[in-house]
């Protein structure tokens, strides 16, 4: 019996010097081979070098690239000759494999190939004998793929499976599915590449049709923030682009009246219309802007009639101004469709910035928020990110989300400005101011908040709390000073109150609470509210004028003026607007158009048997000119600015006659 030495890889060609394999040893019964050929079956095991029929063995007894594979003995028990032609089967299926394998040693490097690997490279498998694998199949191209093949020659790591693009020798390049992977009991690792083109293009074609908008086949939302993500993040760390990025996010103006009055087929139409000119804009500007640093841009339709133009590597601000310009003029282009022509025009919010320290959401909703600008401000326009205006949105923001917990946190206040008859300057009553004591922003005043409440619903709440906190402050004076003429409090009320609440209920609940007099009480609302009123709002208006609160219209003279309505509302008191006021305050240049105009409010009032307060008294001389036109009382800094209700006793005592 002799020993025969086989390497540990199949066909035991390609082995690359200084490199060391695993040996399979297989005992094989004694034959008829020449006596010098034998070995005594007890003597030790070949591992070292020896003769072969080639010549004398090399250093280690390490095989050439074309000797016959030897055995190193390890002493396993005796496989017989199955063992032997188990091993020629295994490179039998090695050299007859389809699938392109390579066995590599851990520096990466081609120990033996089989002709699949070779046709699929172009050369013969015994000339990729220690050529370096990560070239033969792009494994070097990607860092990532790069450091995960490292750490599986190492050991480090169990597998690698990527996707690779290779390029076949007849010059069409082919998707491989590339993976590596130790072998069992081996120093080394094995190769294989699968052909799968047809499948990466099946998924290729899927990924389009999931990835596009079916109408304008543009790419759609999904795809849109794969390629925003994807831009950011090479933004920032490319070194010779830009850095920057640039987003214009536009709406079509009036496009749901095209689909309500021709149908959704003519407005599809029109989207894909509208897309082909997008596209063209995007087009024209890169020819231009690549010379400037601009090297991409992806026009999508994120939903609707809703567009972004995405611009990579951005050159600052004029790009993104010229862009958005360059698509309002193309769609201000009449449209013509199936014999229909349309125009549109379109609201368009331009974001350009830094991608160092941006994110895809940051970016959106920068864009979203300037989109809401460009239509605030009119339509048919662009509007550039303001971070300033930002800021006063966020500020806005953050007011409205802390509104309601605010009243129950106890952070409101009343202050009072009394309200003063110009015949005799004594005070008649006062109105209550509300304040916010914010811990963050500090005292905040009503035209700071006001209008937040009545857009999400808390004035409802809040307007309670002031009624309720006055009428009992009212109260209180009239208790402290029996033998004066009671004040009355007069307490603005928002519209909403009046549609989303028992107004009626909550008054009467809380006159009967304090015990104040209704006719110590009374509602301003403001003109435009009141002199809509129809329905509910009239009828509570009604049923409170019948309890005796007096109701009065505030800043009367800027809103609707219907003068119709006067005769039929339950008001029974105007307050002049500031505005009719501030031209009396120069003597030597007075405006005879607002004198004239107030005095003409004052008489027809009084015909109808109301009284009439002028806001924003500060001057003597105003006092004195809206006294002799007739006014009734006058309110405003002349008197005293709002203050809090200790101080008002302060003020009604130095109000006293004689004080």
């Amino acid at each position: 019996m002799r020993e025969r030495a086989v390497s540990g890889y199949p066909g035991g060609t390609g082995r690359a010097p200084g490199t060391t394999l695993s040996a399979v040893t297989e005992r094989n019964e004694p034959t008829n081979e020449p006596a010098g050929d034998q070995d005594d079956a007890s003597g030790p095991a070949h591992t070292t070098g020896t003769d072969t029929a080639d010549g004398p063995a090399r250093p280690g007894g390490r095989p050439g690239p074309h000797d016959e594979p030897r055995v190193a003995g390890r002493g396993e028990p005796d496989a017989g000759d199955g063992s032997a032609a188990s091993l020629r089967d295994y490179r039998a299926a090695f050299q007859a494999a389809r699938v392109p394998l390579a066995v590599l040693n851990r520096d990466g490097l081609v120990l033996a190939a089989n002709p699949a690997f070779g046709e699929l490279v172009g050369a013969a498998p015994d000339d990729l004998v220690a050529a370096t694998a990560a070239d033969l199949a792009e494994l070097g191209t990607d860092p990532r793929i790069w450091a995960a093949y490292r750490e599986v020659l190492c050991g480090h790591s169990d597998r690698l499976r990527c996707t690779r693009r290779l390029k076949h020798p007849d010059g069409q390049f082919l998707w491989a599915e590339v993976t590596v992977e130790p072998l069992p009991d081996e120093d080394c690792v094995l190769l294989s590449v699968s052909d799968i083109s047809d499948r990466h293009d099946l998924l290729a074609r899927l990924r389009h049709l999931q990835m596009h908008d079916p109408v304008t086949r543009l790419p759609n939302r999904a795809l849109f923030f794969e390629r925003l993500a994807g831009a950011l993040e090479s933004a920032a760390f490319e070194q010779h682009g830009t850095g920057r990025v640039g987003l214009c996010y536009l709406d079509l103006d009036g496009f749901k009246a095209v689909n309500d009055t021709l149908g959704h087929r003519v407005g599809d139409r029109l989207l894909c219309a509208v897309a082909q000119r997008l596209t063209h804009c995007a087009e024209t500007l890169d020819g231009r802007g690549a010379a400037r640093g601009g090297s991409g841009h992806l026009v999508a339709r994120l939903g609707g009639d809703e567009f972004a133009l995405l611009v990579e590597d951005s050159a600052g601000t004029e790009q993104l101004a010229e862009l958005a310009q360059r698509v309002l003029d193309a769609l201000q282009r009449p449209f013509d469709l199936a014999g229909q022509r349309l125009s549109v025009s379109a609201s368009i919010g331009v974001v350009e910035r830094a991608a160092t320290g941006t994110t895809a959401t940051g970016l959106m909703q920068a864009a979203d928020t300037t989109l809401y600008w460009a239509k605030e401000d009119g339509k048919a326009r662009w509007t550039l990110f303001d971070p300033e205006r930002n800021a006063h949105r966020m500020t806005r923001q953050a007011l409205s989300s802390t509104l309601r917990p605010a009243v129950d946190r106890g952070e409101f206040t009343l202050e009072y400005q009394p309200l003063v008859g110009l015949g005799d300057g004594r005070a008649k009553g006062v109105e209550a101011l509300v304040r916010w004591r914010h811990p963050q922003f500090g005292t905040l005043s009503p035209n700071r908040f006001i209008g937040l409440a009545e857009e999400n619903g808390s004035i409802v709440e809040l307007g309670r709390w002031v009624l309720a906190r006055a009428c009992h402050q009212a109260r209180a004076w009239q208790l402290a000073r029996p033998g004066d003429e009671p004040l009355f409090v007069s307490v603005n009320v928002a519209v909403r109150q009046v549609w989303d609440s028992d107004l009626v209920a909550d008054v009467a609940g809380i006159l009967a609470e304090t015990g104040l007099p209704p006719a110590l009480l009374q509602l301003e609302l403001t003109e435009s509210a009141v002199m809509g009123s129809a329905g509910r709002p009239l009828q509570a208006l009604q049923a409170l004028s019948e309890m005796g609160v007096r109701i009065a219209i505030d800043d009367f003279g800027t809103g609707y003026s219907n003068l119709a309505y006067l005769s039929r509302l339950p008001v029974s008191v105007l307050k002049l607007d500031g505005s009719f006021v501030r031209g009396f305050r120069s003597q030597e240049h007075p405006n005879p158009a607002d004198e004239t105009i107030v005095e003409a409010l004052v008489s027809l009032a009084h015909r109808l048997g109301l009284t009439v307060t002028a806001e924003c008294v500060e001057s003597a001389e105003q006092a004195e000119r809206l006294r002799r036109i007739g006014c009734d009382t006058g309110q405003g800094w002349l008197y005293s600015r709002p203050v809090p209700p200790d101080r008002v006793c302060d003020l009604l005592e130095a109000a006293r006659p004689g004080a």
